[in-house]
């Protein structure tokens, strides 16, 4: 074998330089090598065997071989020809593994010469598995020959290595991180002689290796997930790689994505729609159990997705579950989730807020049974309670929502009623929010009828009204008369209650006086409790004269109601 042998590329055949005719072919797809026997022989136990089954033809050796399955196709076996004849051959973490993998497929062993190429690569891939960066390339280079690499356990030990690396702890990392290729910072500052002037050094964040893995195909990122998570990594940081490889790969989840600058020149080819629905039901499945390693509004950013792509039924329900786990945590924005498809009527799509709802209030339900909390009265926690705190955050979140759907046409009374009623009684101080929501939908749909008017007001506790919210609703024609009245009254026994207050407090602070004075000193307080009751007197005969006035209205509905029906005339629908 020359040492100074070299192949030449003429056309689609390569030629070994060494002088000599060649006597060995070798074609692999619409490549021809033509090559010599001895140097093949010498450390190719396959191409050993193929060749000693040739013929010979006047003592001259005429033997063609078709290696067409051969890992790595002709570009792998060109670099191993040149092993063959002695070239040096620069091994990488690009071409390891297709070296690996064509050694062993043409039994490149020790038992052929000493230091094959088989134990050659073999060395080679326990340096790249002491690299971060080399052991991601060549994991990536393994989609090309997967089963040959499966085989001789690359895949697994590229896995294993990067997972060992992405489950240590950053904070013991020294920078720039070994075998990881990281731009100096801007503002690091030099010596005249090259040494670097600056002291602190840069901390590595938990999330350092989600870009990196992000460029696997699936396949081998849902290995390497399944391996750091059975080595205990935290699940907050494995739901943040899996929705950072969502956002790459799923381009619904964010108009812009956000990924770093120092791949802004790399490009991944965006999935089908069809491909993109799989991937988002197979992340949603590798999504960690447990609440709250996910922020909501990523989880209905997932779930808004899975709804354009028409996800399967159950990765909906999963997502819809998880969001009500953790319902207190999510925006109004987030939440207004829009309808998909023609068979639609409303434009946000109500029905899935409803199981969302519904999930946390049995979730509540379930949890308050458990801890067996003191019940008071109408089934309100005792306060300071989480689960309090929690339902009543969502029930500002309902009534806002409710608010903000209202104003649909096409939103149906019994839509909007049975969401609003899943919010317990004690889980709303003050109705306001939800007076806010249906003086709203009233407005948007004035053709509703007076029976339907005073059913959607028996979502509304007039009682717990604020003073605001109480005075709008006294003068609100939108609302049922009989609402108006309800309003009237608990506003003026609220009025009374807190008078009453404030005469037993300055009774007994005239008593003090009187006893410490004498009766002759007059207390200029008694002159403001004084006015108070006049204004008060005067209140109460405002509130009867209003009152007399509505069962006059009353009165004379009750009589247009008969006439109404001894002279019947036809109703006149709105124009939409």
């Amino acid at each position: 074998m020359n040492s100074s042998a070299g192949l030449l590329g003429l056309g689609m055949k390569r030629l070994c330089s060494t002088g000599l005719p060649s006597d060995v072919t070798i074609v692999i797809g619409d490549v021809t090598f033509r090559l010599h026997k001895f140097p093949l022989i010498s450390s190719s136990g396959l191409l050993e065997k193929q060749i000693g089954g040739c013929s010979s033809e006047n003592g001259l050796l005429n033997c063609s071989i078709n290696l067409d399955d051969i890992p790595g196709g002709a570009k792998a076996f060109e670099l191993v020809t040149k092993f063959f004849y002695g070239i040096k051959l620069e091994l990488t973490a690009h071409n390891v593994v297709s070296l690996r993998c064509a050694a062993e497929y043409l039994q490149m062993t020790e038992e052929y010469g000493e230091g094959n190429l088989t134990a050659k690569t073999e060395g080679f891939l326990n340096e790249v598995f002491s690299s971060w960066t080399d052991s991601l390339k060549a994991l990536e280079t393994c989609e090309e020959v997967l089963l040959q690499a499966e085989e001789v356990h690359v895949v697994s030990r590229c896995i294993n290595a990067l997972a060992t690396k992405a489950c240590a702890d950053p904070s013991l990392f020294s920078w720039p991180m070994p075998g990881i290729n990281v731009e100096r910072p801007n503002d690091a500052a030099f010596l005249w002689n090259g040494i670097s002037a600056a002291t602190k050094s840069h901390p590595v964040t938990e999330d350092w290796w989600y870009e990196d893995v992000s460029f696997l195909c699936f396949p081998l990122y849902k290995r390497l997930i399944k391996a750091v998570e059975s080595r205990g990594m935290k699940p907050e940081r494995i739901a943040g790689s899996l929705l950072f490889y969502a956002e790459r790969y799923l381009p619904m989840m964010h108009n812009q994505p956000s990924f770093k600058d120092a791949n802004a020149g790399l490009t991944t080819s965006t999935p089908s729609e069809m491909d993109q629905g799989t991937l988002l039901e197979e992340l949603v499945g590798m999504l960690p159990v447990q609440k709250g390693v996910i922020q909501t509004k990523s989880l209905l950013s997932l779930l808004r997705t899975g709804m354009v792509l028409q996800a399967s039924p159950s990765c909906r329900e999963n997502l819809e579950k998880r969001v009500g786990a953790q319902l207190e945590q999510a925006s109004l924005v987030d939440l207004l989730l829009p309808s998909i498809g023609y068979s639609t009527e409303t434009l946000y799509d109500i029905d899935c807020v409803q199981r969302i709802v519904d999930h946390f209030l049995s979730l509540q339900q379930g949890d308050s049974a458990a801890s067996t909390p003191s019940i008071v009265e109408e089934g309100q926690l005792r306060d300071g309670s989480q689960s309090v705190v929690a339902v009543t955050v969502v029930a500002d979140l309902v009534d806002s929502y409710l608010a903000e759907v209202a104003p649909d046409v096409n939103l149906k009374l019994p839509k909007f009623q049975s969401l609003g009623a899943l919010i317990p009684d004690y889980a709303r101080p003050r109705y306001d929010g939800i007076y806010h929501a249906i003086d709203t939908y009233l407005k948007a749909h004035p053709w509703l009828t007076e029976s339907e008017r005073e059913q959607i007001s028996r979502l509304m506790n007039c009682q717990k009204l604020s003073l605001e919210a109480s005075t709008h609703a006294a003068q609100n024609e939108r609302l049922p008369l009989r609402v108006v009245v309800q309003v009237l009254f608990f506003e003026q026994l609220r009025l009374r209650t807190q008078i009453s207050g404030w005469f037993f407090v300055s009774d007994n602070q005239e008593s003090s006086q009187n006893r410490l004075h004498g009766d002759s000193a007059e207390d200029p307080a008694l002159g403001m409790v004084n006015d108070v009751r006049k204004r008060v007197s005067e209140l109460e005969k405002e509130c009867l004269s209003m009152r007399q006035e509505m069962q006059k209205l009353s009165k004379t509905k009750r009589r247009w109601t008969i006439l109404s029906k001894l002279f019947p005339r036809k109703k006149v629908q709105p124009i939409n």
